[in-house]
Formats: C-alpha cells, structure tokens, sequence
C-alpha cells in the first residue's frame, strides 16, 4: 500500500463511528458472548478502548523515540468484561481517546514509517507495520464484535440458518 497512513487514517476514523451505532443496539445483544470463552461487542469494543489507552499510541512514542517495548498481553493487562458502563458510554469514551490518537497520527509523515525498534515477542518492527497492525486490529475485532451480535438471529432463522454456516460461532468448552 503506497499511502497507508492516508489509508490507515480513515480506517482508524471510521471505527468509533461503527462502535457507536453498534452500541445503540439491546444491551443483552451487544454484551451476549457468541460461544463460550469468546467475546461478545462488548469485550471487543472494552479491547479497543484497552489498546487506544495503553498500546497503539505509547508505541508510536517508543518508535520515534527508538526505545524497545513490550508485548501485551488482553488476558491479564485488559479490562476485558470491566463493564460497569453502557455500550453508548464505553463508545464514547472509544472516540475521545481515538480522536487523540488521529491527532498524534496526523503528525507523521512517510519518512517515519521506516523507524524500527524491537517488540519484545515479534523482533524488530518498523512503524509502518504497527500502522498497517493498528487498521487491521481495528477491522478485525470491529467484526468479531458484529459476529458476536449476529449468533442469536443465526440460530432464530429456521431453514435459512445453512446460508450463515460460515459465520456460526463454534461452541468451545
């Protein structure tokens, strides 16, 4: 991709846009677990409010600055079903912390996206991955979240239930 902040950046500006229609959805649906052990839009959308505060922006500092950092970890640095707030309110909160995030983005130019630094699991990585990481974290767990959301009207559809076999949640035990 030639111009992936320009890319990156609309991807990451239309994300809490998604999260906040979504959350106007029946709290039960948004907050319902697709399978067990799996995360519902709820602890999806918590995960990303997780990384806008404690991943994704810290990292760009530690690539500009050269420093090395940390994996992370969801399970056990997360606050993944912390959910004392509303759907509508955690995807506020998403949006206030990814305005500021696109402030910081919007400092970059093409000539940083080579800036390297170790990741303590993956090596050495540049800024241009963790850009190119940052979108897809963003698209992948938006649609797990609307996965998660789609299970109850899969299973509720009768005969059309073998049109959706490719997006049915696998009971895990």
């Amino acid at each position: 991709m030639e111009d992936i902040l320009r890319m990156a950046q609309g991807v990451l500006r239309s994300t809490p846009q998604r999260w906040m229609s979504l959350a106007e959805l029946h709290p039960d649906l948004f907050r319902r677990k697709p399978a067990p052990k799996e995360w519902s839009a709820f602890d999806c959308l918590q995960h990303l409010v997780d990384t806008e505060r404690g991943v994704f922006p810290p990292r760009i500092g530690r690539l500009l600055r050269g420093e090395d950092f940390p994996a992370f970890d969801p399970d056990s640095q997360g606050t993944i079903a912390a959910g004392d707030l509303r759907p509508a309110e955690l995807a506020r909160e998403f949006g206030r912390l990814r305005w500021e995030s696109l402030a910081l983005l919007s400092r970059l130019g093409p000539a940083d996206l080579g800036r390297k630094s170790r990741h303590a699991e993956l090596g050495v990585v540049t800024l241009g991955e963790l850009i190119h990481e940052w979108a897809g974290h963003d698209l992948m767990h938006t649609v797990q979240g609307e996965r998660a959301i789609l299970q109850p009207f899969i299973e509720g559809c009768g005969p059309w239930k073998p049109y959706f076999a490719d997006h049915v949640a696998a009971k895990k035990t």
